[in-house]
C-alpha cells in the first residue's frame, strides 16, 4: 500500500488540541501519496491562516490507520 497522507483543517476550540468545532466546516484539503507532498500542502494552509489562532490544519498518515499492523518507518521530515 502507498503511505497516503490526509491534510484537513478547521476550526478549534483550543489551540493546543484538536478538538474541531464544526466538521460540516472543515477544510478537507486533499490526500497526498507521500509525506513531502503533504507536508507542503498542510504548510501553504496553516500559513495563510497564521493570523488567526482558533484555525488549525494537520497531516494525517491514513496508512498507519488503515494497516497498523505494519511496522512504523520513519519518514522524511517528522
Amino acid at each position: 500500500m502507498s503511505k497516503l497522507h490526509l491534510v484537513l483543517g478547521g476550526r478549534v476550540k483550543d489551540p493546543r488540541g484538536l478538538d474541531f468545532v464544526d466538521l460540516e466546516q472543515m477544510d478537507l484539503v486533499g490526500v497526498y501519496p507521500d509525506f513531502a507532498s503533504a507536508e507542503e500542502a498542510w504548510r501553504g494552509c496553516a500559513q495563510r491562516t497564521v493570523d488567526d489562532a482558533e484555525m488549525k490544519y494537520v497531516v494525517v498518515h491514513l496508512h498507519r490507520l488503515l494497516e497498523p499492523e505494519l511496522p512504523e518507518e520513519v519518514e522524511a521530515g517528522e
